[in-house]
């Protein structure tokens, strides 16, 4: 888990066994421009599981159908299938791919070879392949990334949006690290951006338990003054800004820097943090809210990740057994996504089996080629009822849940809200508006620079996923993000405005005044991540293998 995260989507990397809260993924964009700028936007999404680019059901991944017309392969437009010049490298690699214990595939050919490999898997698998210009030329592009860079839809969302927000690539075999071990160096804590120009506010949004963070003593709404010497808050200039984003995103165990924090407008004494392997907590402040109207269960989930499973389970479990609750408030305010699977295992725990029986989570759309050459029943994630181990689970039964959410809410985590609206749950919404990743794609390598296009939307069982501009708050219900309480506190901003809805079907204006000072939800500057330092591979919609048998 990055120490300052960026946004993106594929939903989210599993990470086997465990990921770490110390800086999982190699970030992709600066936290802070040199001038002070914005943070960082938003990266791409999609598949890969393990092994990367798995059809649920799928023993290998069938090779894209091509010469299908349209823009396609064979239809005079000079584009050729992607098939024929996959591996053709100008630097192939040599030895052994660790990923399939077999040689590389790669074999002597140019740069040319390599940007018709994208031209032709564009125009194959990209969900918009129809509305990439048809005026672009190669020759006028240096090597196949910065073809691939131009090569997806110039349409914007009914907002103004870049509808393709979402297009990057990554080096293969750090891909391959990342996705195999997930484990980096950082200090288990995560920083949020209210102001990312000068004068800057950089707050400690959320500590991992056990972490070098949590031992100094560090918690939530911490603000950064100071790092190695380089005021945090009003510097300027490249170096100072470089000075700043390696402290934040360390590279290394044993990566030392110091930092100065203000707590409660108090400037504090300066404290060494030195990275180390932080394993992540996905599920935590799990407890029960007693209101005047009922009990509420609360808890915080930041990751689709594997071993956020049995926390999951446990919480429903505890939820159940002897604490009968009325109501749940889901906080999935920096939760980027990740296994779909564990957002539809986490779904069928939230409503009651009667309401899931026979439905879909989500089906994944495709271009009209249906380039993987799925069946129906490939394209559909049901509600899944059971265990990895096979185990059932547990349900809560509830008709309604409110979900905390922010611009950091993405992917997976959407695919929750919008798959139980989808069967009749009614989810209510309080934060912020999410960031709108209703897409996601299979990871394909070739020549050692793993390409990530989008290539299917989601949609939930009416159909519907057509939120590329986010999901809303419910009307009255957009409350800023508040560093001044500790997540799971019932003062929290967020927290105290869900159970004003519950209580009284309003957000109380209270609630969201307690937050002055902070970043404001209609302001420019909160369309930023919060977490801007994350990479695009921190917002996925993971399609894997199914589960063990």
């Amino acid at each position: 888990m990055l120490e300052s995260r960026k946004i993106d989507d594929a939903r989210r990397l599993p990470r086997p066994g465990a990921w770490t809260a110390a800086g999982a993924v190699l970030a992709a964009a600066a936290l802070l421009s040199a001038c002070g700028g914005g943070g960082g936007g938003g990266g791409g999404g999609g598949g890969g599981g393990l092994p990367i680019g798995l059809i649920p059901g799928a023993t290998t991944m069938p090779p894209p159908a091509s010469g299908d017309g349209g823009n396609g392969s064979g239809s005079g437009s000079g584009i050729v299938a992607s098939a024929t010049v996959a591996g053709l490298c100008a630097s192939p690699r040599t030895g052994i791919n660790p990923e399939t214990g077999g040689a590389y595939p790669d074999r002597s050919g140019t740069l040319d070879n390599e940007k018709s490999w994208v031209r032709g898997w564009i125009d194959e698998t990209y969900l918009w392949y129809g509305e990439v210009p048809t005026t672009l030329k190669a020759a006028d592009y240096a090597t196949p990334i910065t073809w691939f860079n131009v090569l997806k839809t110039t349409a914007t969302t009914p907002s103004g949006r870049a509808k393709d927000r979402f297009h990057f690539t990554y080096d293969t075999e750090a891909y391959r690290q990342l996705t195999q071990g997930g484990v980096s160096a950082g200090y288990g804590m995560e920083t949020a951006a209210i102001r990312s120009s000068p004068p800057r506010d950089i707050r400690i949004a959320l500590v991992e338990p056990g972490s070098p963070a949590n031992t100094a003593g560090l918690a939530r709404g911490a603000k950064i003054l100071n790092i190695d010497g380089v005021d945090v808050v009003n510097s300027t200039g490249t170096a100072n800004v470089n000075a700043i984003n390696g402290a934040l995103s360390p590279k290394a165990v044993g990566e030392s820097h110091t930092f100065t924090f203000e707590v409660n407008g108090v400037a504090q004494s300066p404290v060494q943090l030195t990275a180390a392997n932080v394993t992540s907590v996905p599920v935590q402040n799990v407890q029960v809210i007693d209101t005047g109207s009922g009990r509420v269960g609360y808890l915080l989930f930041n990751d689709h990740i594997t071993t956020s499973e049995t926390q999951l389970i446990n919480a429903v479990n505890s939820f159940k057994q002897g604490a009968g609750i009325q109501d749940l408030v889901l906080d999935m305010r920096y939760n980027g996504g990740g296994q779909l699977l564990i957002a539809s295992r986490l779904a069928y725990m939230i409503a009651s089996p009667s309401v899931t029986a026979g439905k879909t989570f989500e089906q994944l759309v495709f271009n009209d080629k249906n380039p993987f050459r799925l069946s129906v029943a490939q394209t559909l994630t049901p509600f899944v009822s059971t265990s990895r181990s096979g185990q059932p689970l547990p349900t809560l039964g509830l008709s309604r849940v409110t979900v905390l959410t922010g611009p950091d809410t993405c992917s997976a985590s959407e695919s929750v809200v919008n798959s139980l609206r989808g069967v009749g749950v009614t989810v209510n919404l309080v934060g912020g508006t999410t960031c709108g990743k209703p897409y996601g794609f299979y990871p394909q390598d070739n020549c050692g620079t793993t390409y990530f296009a989008i290539q299917f939307k989601g949609v939930n069982q009416k159909g519907e996923g057509d939120y590329g501009d986010g999901m809303a708050p419910n009307a009255g219900c957009v409350v800023a993000d508040d560093f001044n309480h500790q997540l799971g506190d019932k003062a929290e901003a967020r927290l105290a405005a869900a159970l004003a809805l519950r209580s009284s079907g309003s957000c109380s204006v209270s609630a969201k005044t307690t937050v002055q000072g902070l970043e404001k939800a209609a302001e420019p500057e909160a369309e930023q991540p919060y977490l801007p330092g994350r990479s695009p591979l921190r917002e996925n919609r993971l399609i894997g293998l199914p589960d063990p048998a």
